[in-house]
């Protein structure tokens, strides 16, 4: 095939600019930035309201005062016939010139509770408006075709596996115009500062958990001078403007919850990553139940209810664990499905247990979820197994000091003689009443079987 050489072109000060989603937050300080900045003095903003939308009255008045001649149409840009017949309007002496494609929206949901409304939903004005603008306009010339994508579909995000995958489909788009020599650039954003229609609904707990996945908002100013350092180049189809905080990144690599493709940006720390990882198995890991089997009862439901509280406290946002009431409903305290999963998966990796998604619905307290997890790492019984091994293991080392200095006068070996023969007979007192309670409930055949095999008579 051939090689396609394009060179960055200005926006055409006479041409039309098209901003899908324009009269939302994200489209309005794009709008205003390119009637200031690059003196853009001919724009159609799209939305599903058109001037019925709020605030989009005042926002054409404003441009308007910057000298701009401003457009505000309502249209469904998923809808083909729709944005054809939008794009027709457009006057010849005033040509289309750039699309900016802002359009899109949210509807969270774990994935295995996500629905084909939830789907259509998030997929329709991010999808099907993308591919829509791309057919109809591969035949313009025109200087910018840009995709406002999001870094939920380079890294991931909880709860987001519909708008990654939307947000993905326009990284791929724009890679697919490049390999046809037409122009696109994709930017897959972080947080920005200014909330927008998506972001402004964010609780605090949500804000949290986007600070410990390292990303940190970035100032309207920072990113608007990103948007024009990404359309003035054709170099790359996809960038990430994002801003990202490496502490927390090193914090999530110890944790081994770091995404793949953000490695390379923490990877000066491996050794130290690999040194803290350890130490965290050793003290959390497998080895917590090993921990636990040292403790006394109390002081094991103690120090399961204390790791669950800090954890609790850490999703939320809260400074202590102290802030976490033990017999608190979790749904009360603010949890969502998001926390629910991040909070099973920070004990699934201080426990080294399996856990299902669904244990914070499960067990809606600290103190509930603290009971279960007792059960599954140091189970309850008769003869608690674990907790005998611990003292043994203390004994052992006990007598292997008195053992140096040859004092024993015989009374240390004699307790311990008359211990193992009590737990020799209570062994086989346990197993003769195994034995005559199998018995008693067998058939006749069964005892002839049982006489065979395990007494060795026939």
């Amino acid at each position: 095939g051939k090689i396609v050489l394009r060179i960055p072109q200005p926006l055409h000060p006479h041409g039309t600019v098209l901003i899908t989603g324009g009269t939302g937050t994200l489209g309005a300080l794009t709008a205003r930035h390119l009637a200031t900045t690059h003196n853009t003095r001919h724009l159609l903003l799209t939305s599903r309201q058109g001037t019925a939308a709020p605030g989009a009255t005042q926002l054409a008045d404003e441009l308007r005062n910057l000298g701009a001649d401003v457009t505000i149409a309502a249209c469904d840009t998923a809808d083909r016939t729709a944005l054809t017949h939008l794009l027709d309007g457009i006057p010849a002496e005033h040509p289309l010139t750039a699309v900016i494609h802002c359009a899109g929206t949210l509807d969270d949901a774990l994935l295995t509770t996500l629905g084909q409304d939830q789907l259509d939903h998030v997929l329709r004005p991010k999808v099907d408006a993308a591919w829509h603008l791309h057919d109809l306009t591969r035949h313009l010339d025109l200087s910018a075709f840009v995709l406002f994508s999001s870094v939920a579909g380079v890294i991931g995000n909880p709860g987001q596996g519909n708008y990654a995958a939307a947000n993905t489909f326009l990284d791929a788009l724009a890679h697919h115009r490049h390999a046809h020599g037409l122009p696109a650039t994709s930017l897959a954003w972080g947080q920005w500062q200014q909330a927008s229609g998506m972001t402004g609904e964010l609780s605090e707990a949500d804000l949290a958990r986007l600070s410990r996945a390292g990303i940190r908002p970035m100032p309207t100013d920072e990113a608007l001078a990103l948007l024009d350092a990404a359309t003035g180049t054709f170099t790359e189809a996809l960038l990430v403007p994002a801003r990202l905080d490496l502490k927390a990144l090193r914090a999530r690599d110890v944790e081994g919850a770091l995404p793949p493709v953000l490695r390379d940006l923490v990877r000066a720390t491996g050794p130290v990553r690999r040194t803290a990882a350890t130490a965290r198995d050793a003290a959390e890991g497998p080895s917590f139940a090993q921990r636990l089997a040292s403790q006394s009862p109390a002081e094991r439901r103690s120090s399961v209810l204390e790791l669950v509280r800090t954890h609790v406290a850490a999703v939320l946002g809260h400074a202590s664990p102290g802030a976490v009431g033990a017999t608190s409903s979790f749904k009360e305290i603010g949890f969502d499905s998001l926390s629910a999963v991040e909070l099973r998966n920070r004990l699934g990796a201080a426990t080294g247990q399996r856990l299902p998604s669904t244990l914070v619905f499960d067990y809606p307290t600290s103190e509930a979820l603290a009971g279960h997890l007792l059960e599954q790492l140091a189970p309850q019984g008769p003869q608690d197994s674990v907790s005998v091994l611990g003292e043994i293991d203390r004994l052992e080392s006990a007598l292997a000091s008195v053992g140096t200095d040859g004092q024993d006068d015989g009374t240390i070996t004699t307790r311990l003689e008359l211990l193992l023969a009590k737990w020799k007979e209570a062994q086989n007192s346990a197993a003769r009443a195994s034995v005559a309670d199998r018995l008693q409930a067998a058939t006749p055949d069964e005892v002839l079987d049982f006489i065979d095999n395990e007494l060795g008579v026939s």
